[in-house]
């Protein structure tokens, strides 16, 4: 299996297959919440990077660019952002927030709520999956 640099764009395309290959087998639906994501210093391509990650369908869609009417935005750097996303680390997630690394603008609660789902079979494979296919 080819592994591929954290949002570099064959990563995406990769992970939005995956993604595609399980679209409708989660058991558990996330809180809706629409959020952009700023990545700061991206090592490969621009100094910044825009996503968004929108559940308002019952499933957790992350996508690049950002959505006109989002709850919320967080802005975090490169590899916190590959720390909480594709190794979810809920301790580097934490002591990133308490260190200023993550910031937030707008609803907070929509963010915190999302901390509460325990992922289904379906999704820990989905996103074991796509850590496989992250270098």
């Amino acid at each position: 299996m080819s592994k591929h640099e954290f949002l570099s764009e064959e990563w995406i395309a990769a992970a939005q297959a995956i993604r595609e290959d399980y679209a409708g087998q989660a058991t558990t639906a996330p809180p809706p919440m629409k959020m952009n994501v700023v990545i700061t210093e991206v090592p490969f391509d621009e100094s910044t990077m825009d996503a968004h990650i929108d559940t308002t369908d019952g499933e957790m869609s992350l996508d690049m660019g950002h959505l006109d009417s989002a709850d919320l935005t967080v802005t975090v750097d490169y590899a916190t952002a590959k720390a909480i996303f594709i190794d979810q680390d809920q301790q580097a997630s934490m002591q990133a927030f308490m260190a200023g690394k993550i910031k937030v603008q707008g609803d907070m609660t929509k963010m915190m709520a999302m901390q509460t789902v325990q992922p289904d079979p379906a999704q820990v494979e989905m996103a074991s999956k796509i850590a496989e296919i992250t270098a």
